[in-house]
């Protein structure tokens, strides 16, 4: 295998772990914008436990992934940084204010306004969030980002929002709500639990009726990338997810939460596999491939000789992490 492919792969990877953990954070901010009823506290207590210290440090995935492109696929990240300018930085306004209502909710004055109005900053930043970054995806593969051979790049605002990103992005942005709704009915229990268990059937269902949108808009918009999921590549890796998919659904309907929430998590990382596969081997289609885009040798040499000493402190401090606060709230 190449060295530019193993980097495409690690990127990938990285890339799949954003979309699960930070993907059950920005659901969690989607479902303290929908909560209601008289439980309506309760549930954004419950959201607001469940990511507790642990949120913030998932972004660290897409730190690498920002870094991988830049480093070893320069070309690569500077078309996308061109052309998709206004959305890249309205999700780094999005971050940022969810960063800043999720700290003034919680540590600020409890005065009903005052929770009422951060809670609204809160959930609406992770709305736009996900749904900008899930258009991003569906503009790398619509083809309508070109890139000459002088570097030149050519887009405009059709290039995200063309029908295909904006489903793209609703799709990814009912994943992200449906994981945080199936985590949580892992996280709390009694009334509670069955508020989110309803959560969760109601935004998988969401799911599914995009997915099924999305399906022709694939074979009209970007017809290489429909073709490339039903390649002997990618059909195994998407085909699994479907039927990750559909045990999350049956475990979430015989309140088996244990086993959803772990069919959930195979459900979104096969998907994004399955993408990434059927994208391959192009970064942006048609005009950069991974190959064209890469580094010098040297470059990628040196990238794939020290990310494992990046693991090894990243890995262990993220376990530890999580096992201190999630230990914690299951004892």
């Amino acid at each position: 295998m190449k060295l530019e492919d193993v980097i495409a792969a690690l990127t990938l990877a990285m890339l799949v772990a954003y979309g699960v953990l930070a993907g059950a954070d920005f659901g969690g901010g989607v479902l303290t914008l929908a909560a209601r009823g008289p439980r309506r506290d309760a549930q954004r207590d419950a959201i607001d436990e469940a990511m507790g210290p642990v949120w913030e440090a998932n972004h660290v995935w897409l730190i690498f992934v920002i870094v991988l492109l830049f480093s070893c696929f320069p070309r690569a990240f500077t078309a996308l940084t061109v052309a998709l300018f206004t959305p890249f930085h309205l999700v780094l306004v999005g971050i940022t204010l969810r960063g800043a209502a999720f700290v003034f909710r919680h540590y600020g004055p409890h005065r009903e306004d005052t929770l009422a109005r951060w809670s609204t900053v809160f959930g609406a930043a992770s709305v736009i969030t996900p749904f900008l970054l899930g258009q991003c995806l569906g503009a790398v593969s619509s083809g309508r980002i070109r890139v000459g051979a002088d570097a030149a790049v050519t887009a405009t605002a059709a290039s995200w929002l063309s029908p295909l990103p904006l489903a793209i992005g609703a799709l990814f942005l009912a994943m992200c709500a449906y994981l945080a709704a199936v985590f949580l009915t892992v996280e709390t229990d009694g009334d509670l639990r069955e508020d989110f268990r309803r959560r969760a059937l109601a935004s998988g269902t969401v799911v599914v009726g995009l997915s099924g949108l999305a399906i022709p808009l694939l074979a009209r918009e970007a017809p290489h990338l429909f073709h490339g999921l039903l390649s002997t590549r990618a059909t195994p890796v998407f085909a699994c997810g479907v039927v990750a998919a559909l045990a999350s659904g049956a475990a979430l309907w015989g309140r088996r939460y244990r086993l959803a929430r772990a069919t959930s998590i195979a459900q979104v990382a096969l998907v994004l596999g399955g993408w990434g596969l059927a994208q391959y081997p192009y970064i942006i289609y048609p005009d950069l491939s991974v190959t064209h885009a890469a580094a010098p040798d040297g470059t990628l040499r040196f990238v794939l000789w020290t990310v494992p000493f990046g693991m090894a402190l990243l890995v262990p401090s993220l376990w530890l992490l999580f096992r201190v606060f999630k230990g914690r709230r299951a004892a």
